[in-house]
């Protein structure tokens, strides 16, 4: 009875109400989705950005390029010598302003004429020579002599602001060297890859010519040779890239890991074209800290003549007797007896004077040797200027079409692979020489362009 209640209605199908249902679904989904979008969207989208911003910046900033000139700023900047060098500067300040003053008076305190026997034993009061003194001294240092120690002292702050532009230069040079390195090594590294990529072709092609016959298996060893060697050169640059690195980051610490930019123009400095070197030489850091040494040796020297001067002392004492006896007062004046004067005296200025005299000697001399090893360098520039120039209008072209020759005769069969491969290699040495040179070249400018840090910025030109 129940059963054909159920048979006997009619109504949809089970498919067309599973149909029903996924519509209701899709129609509820199509009626919120316009009410959550406006609302989550504003709130979510502005801190899903601001999540992602620190992550982003940071990958942007570490592809920012190195360039040269940032590298040797970040150098001067954070390095501890230079303000080692500061606080040594500010020392001698701090003493040049001491030595010119007088020395601090001198207090005495004692007892005079103390009985050590019979009734008056350590009576301070009951016999009449019995006092308790108290006094005060002072020495009375010429002006003369205290403005020499000034000076003196003057001058050793002088010498640390020297050592400090010595210590920027060799920083700047240093860190220079460093980056031209890598820069370098990293252009021969893709001269290697490039020319390994086209001894994979010709070891190819090698293979496929002796399958056909036309190439012997001497010369698939022969383009297989050639590939490991470019591979073992392209591994040794790697290493020296790896070198330069690390001591680019001993003077720029993190930065050393950003990829180096395009090399600027190097250009010999201006005050190298001059004739006479040694006016430009005596702003060389060296140089100027050896002058510094020969001023401080002729202050040594004045000071010794000022010390030919006596100083006086003068002293005021107050002695207190006993309640019978009178107070005393007493003064005291000393003055030193150069009774030995031309053996003691006269031979510390005359000793003074020859250390003087040293110290000007060492400065010709060095300044000779630093004229003479920029003249040298200037002299290496210049062959290295004539040696890149006929690399570049006829080494280079011609090895190009020694090899451009060679795999056309190999091609149309006329020639063999062996001259290829002596072209191709013959091509590689040459390029790899000419970047040699060029790193020659660069050493010889962070030398030149790195003698004195002002005028650094003026060597340094990028090209346009």
């Amino acid at each position: 009875m129940k059963l054909s209640k159920f048979v006997g209605r009619t109504g949809p199908a089970p498919s067309a109400l599973r149909r029903r249902g996924w519509a209701a679904r899709f129609a509820v989904v199509a009626r919120l989705v316009p009410r959550l979008v406006p609302r989550l969207v504003p709130q979510s989208l502005p801190r899903l950005v601001l999540l992602l911003v620190p992550l982003w910046v940071p990958a942007q900033a570490a592809e920012t390029p190195l360039s040269l000139a940032e590298a040797v700023q970040i150098a001067t900047t954070q390095s501890r010598r230079v303000v080692a060098t500061q606080w040594q500067a500010q020392a001698a300040r701090e003493m040049a302003v001491a030595a010119a003053q007088r020395p601090d008076p001198v207090l005495k305190v004692g007892v005079n004429n103390l009985p050590i026997d019979g009734t008056d034993q350590f009576n301070l009061t009951t016999d009449f020579m019995t006092m308790r003194s108290f006094s005060v001294m002072q020495e009375l240092t010429r002006s003369g002599k205290r403005e020499a120690r000034a000076q003196r002292a003057q001058l050793e702050a002088d010498a640390a602001l020297v050592a400090q532009r010595q210590v920027v230069s060799e920083l700047q040079r240093d860190t220079a060297l460093a980056w031209l390195e890598r820069s370098y090594q990293q252009t021969l590294l893709e001269l290697l890859l490039a020319q390994t990529r086209e001894a994979e072709l010709q070891v190819q092609a090698a293979q496929t010519q002796l399958g056909s016959g036309r190439a012997s298996q001497a010369d698939v060893f022969a383009a297989r040779s050639q590939l490991e060697q470019l591979r073992d050169s392209a591994t040794q640059t790697e290493r020296s890239i790896a070198v330069a690195t690390t001591q680019l980051a001993r003077w720029i610490g993190a930065a050393a890991q950003r990829r180096s930019d395009a090399r600027p123009q190097l250009i010999a400095p201006a005050w190298t074209a001059s004739p006479d070197l040694g006016v430009h030489l005596d702003r060389h850091p060296q140089i100027a800290a050896a002058a510094q040494q020969e001023a401080m040796a002729q202050a040594d020297a004045a000071i010794a003549r000022a010390e030919e001067e006596t100083d006086w002392s003068v002293e005021l004492m107050f002695s207190q007797r006993g309640p019978s006896y009178s107070n005393m007062v007493s003064i005291n004046v000393s003055l030193p007896l150069q009774w030995n004067r031309p053996q003691r005296q006269d031979r510390e200025v005359a000793a003074r004077l020859a250390l003087a005299a040293r110290s000007a000697a060492e400065r010709e001399d060095m300044q000779r040797a630093h004229e003479a090893e920029v003249r040298a360098m200037l002299v290496q520039w210049r062959n290295h200027e004539q040696r890149l120039q006929r690399f570049d209008s006829s080494l280079l072209p011609l090895a190009k079409q020694r090899s451009s020759a060679a795999l056309t005769s190999y091609r149309g069969g006329a020639g063999p692979l062996s001259a290829v491969l002596d072209a191709r290699r013959a091509e590689i040495e040459l390029r790899t020489e000419r970047l040699r040179i060029e790193i020659e070249v660069a050493r010889l400018w962070a030398q030149l362009a790195y003698l004195d840090p002002h005028l650094a910025a003026d060597s340094t030109r990028h090209t346009p």
